[in-house]
């Protein structure tokens, strides 16, 4: 199994049922804490791969979810600066395992990256479990 370092923001529900699910399988989560982390733009590329920018952003910040901030008007450099200067922006979580990183929390893919070992995933592993409720708090 993997030892897999899990940036996530402290409190946040969907991100303890996730790493919930990765010690279910097997996994060694050693957490920290993606809003305290002393991010620089060379640091977070990594984690996005080949995705499009707007998939590397937190849909439920609230800049995001207020319009502030718009994901697909975003080039690269200017959202690895304003993730830098606002981790909330961040699409949780990010995870490392050896040198190869990722973002967000895809079942399948996590499955086919370092196996989940018939955990199963019950009900919404991404994003806001609670969208009912008020915005977290903005740290």
């Amino acid at each position: 199994m993997a030892d897999v370092i899990f940036f996530e923001k402290p409190g946040c529900g969907g991100n303890a049922r996730q790493k919930s699910l990765l010690e279910q399988a097997g996994h060694r989560v050693i957490a920290r804490d993606l809003l305290s982390e002393p991010w620089t733009p060379e640091m977070l590329r990594p984690f996005f791969g080949d995705r499009p920018v707007a998939d590397w952003f937190n849909r439920a910040a609230p800049a995001v979810k207020s319009g502030e901030v718009v994901p697909e008007a975003m080039d690269e450099a200017s959202a690895l600066a304003a993730m830098v200067e606002r981790p909330l922006l961040i699409r949780r979580p990010l995870m490392q395992v050896g040198d190869r990183r990722d973002c967000g929390f895809e079942t399948d893919r996590v499955e086919a990256w370092i196996g989940l070992g018939g955990a199963a995933a019950q009900g919404k592993m991404e994003g806001c479990l609670r969208p009912d409720m008020p915005p977290c708090p903005k740290r």
